[in-house]
């Protein structure tokens, strides 16, 4: 399936049947989403399911810092578990997708996420859920979620034309930080009144909604799952070759390795900021998280407008350059409040002293500003990657990718909490913004700041 992306955008056949896109000609250069009906159910299947995690990212985090009383240590450690597999099985996962049809590959996963969910719910309820418990159903949550990622990644070129990927990506993005933004602020209430435990199984609702919508589209015709005899190495080879060797992919990639550090040395020390510094609570927490939906919302809005006006390159570029200075804000906020906070923690805003909301806005502005850069720079990636790369590599790339990513959060995670532990949440902070500044500056001085997806040439 050899396909060339110029400015003046062919049309592409991606697959028969009614959920492909159709031949080449107008209909497939129209920009209009919605004339891909499967697109658009795949689109409410994505968006229910992600209103659904921001409620669980918040309630885990409350569930391992107040009702488990655990550490920052301890939180680094459940997200590690999280993305463990990544690290483990990344590489072939791609492989053993294109060996199953992506829509079953999806709908599994949902379903076994839901039901993993539900298994954390219970035991926390019953106030018996061990730290090493919910570290393994974490990692078995984790390992669902990496096959249906790659698989989700490769399935989107099979539901919408190539010069329609990144507009595909950006209104997933856009419905995820719409989800975000509202989602946040939600959970936090949602967890002050009925616990975290039980706001989990909201979002094992969402998984089996989401299977539910996944099972009403038909299953693509004229084409069947690949059963390739290359060995199993080989496969993984390619893919790393593909990625790794390619002018502008490669950069991409290093730079995004080095943010997903920063990005998970982040992810495990904000609950504790917010939390347990700060006394904040968990509303706090759902709107400061929910600052940064906000902020994305807007970038996903920008995203495809500045990519075709700076180009792709130096759009992600300039987003990425913002978000050390976004996190050097967050950074500040501890400062703002006169330092580390003693007490009952604030159960509403209403109750928050003078310092509290200085606090509260240097915060909230950072993931403003962290989640719009973001916001423009998701979209673009995605389609830039899925631009270049042959269909039948796309399992491969988005794996391979996914897999060394989210590695970097089984280092990030824990480095955060034991810098965390040992030096504290300010100086974890900085150590963030100083890791996301360095993977700014290896995309600033690479080939990939001249790429620009019109004339991205697929072999």
């Amino acid at each position: 399936m050899s396909r060339i992306m110029t400015a003046r955008l062919y049309g592409y056949q991606v697959i028969g049947g009614n959920m492909g896109v159709s031949d080449i000609g107008s209909s497939a250069m129209e920009p209009k989403l919605r004339r891909y009906p499967a697109f658009v159910r795949f689109w409410l299947a994505s968006t229910v399911s992600d209103f659904g995690t921001y409620i669980t990212t918040l309630a885990l985090s409350v569930l391992i810092l107040v009702t488990m009383n655990g550490t920052p240590l301890d939180q680094g450690l459940v997200n590690a578990a999280r993305w463990t597999p990544y690290l483990l099985f990344g590489l072939v996962a791609g492989v053993w997708i294109d060996r199953f049809p992506r829509r079953t590959v999806l709908i599994g996963g949902d379903l076994g996420r839901g039901l993993i969910l539900a298994a954390v719910c219970v035991p926390a309820v019953a106030g018996a859920l061990s730290v090493p418990t919910l570290l393994i159903l974490m990692f078995v949550f984790g390992t669902l979620a990496l096959t249906s990622d790659a698989a989700y990644q490769s399935f989107i070129p099979q539901l919408v034309p190539r010069p329609l990927l990144t507009k595909a990506n950006a209104r997933l993005q856009q419905s995820d930080t719409v989800a975000q933004t509202t989602g946040s602020a939600v959970a936090g209430g949602l967890v002050a009144v009925v616990s975290a435990p039980v706001a989990l199984l909201l979002d094992a609702v969402s998984y089996f909604f989401s299977a539910a919508v996944l099972v009403t589209l038909e299953r693509p015709s004229g084409r069947v799952p690949v059963r390739s005899k290359q060995r199993l190495h080989r496969k993984v080879a390619e893919g790393l070759r593909w990625v790794y060797g390619h002018s502008h992919l490669a950069p991409l990639a290093w730079s995004t390795h080095i943010w997903f550090i920063g990005s998970a040395i982040l992810g495990a020390v904000l609950p504790t900021v917010i939390l347990n510094d700060l006394r904040l609570g968990a509303l706090g927490l759902g709107l400061v998280m929910g600052c940064s939906g906000i902020g994305a919302v807007a970038g996903t809005t920008l995203s495809t407008r500045l990519g075709h006006r700076w180009g792709t390159g130096n759009a992600m570029v300039a987003a990425r350059l913002a978000q050390p200075f976004a996190i050097a804000l967050v950074a500040l906020a501890p400062l703002a409040a006169g330092g580390e906070r003693t007490g009952e923690i604030y159960g509403s805003p209403l109750h928050w002293p003078g310092e509290l909301w200085a606090a509260f806005a240097l915060a909230g502005f950072g993931q403003l500003l962290f989640g719009m850069a973001m916001g423009v720079e998701g979209p673009l990636e995605m389609g830039y990657q899925q631009a270049v790369t042959p269909d039948r590599l796309i399992a491969r790339m988005s794996a391979t990718r996914r897999s060394v990513n989210r590695g970097m959060i089984v280092i990030g995670a824990p480095l955060g909490g034991v810098i965390a532990t040992v030096a504290g949440t300010d100086t974890a902070l900085w150590a963030a913004a100083a890791f996301l500044l360095l993977a700014s500056l290896v995309l600033l001085f690479s080939r990939f700041r001249d790429a620009r997806i019109e004339e991205a040439l697929i072999p």
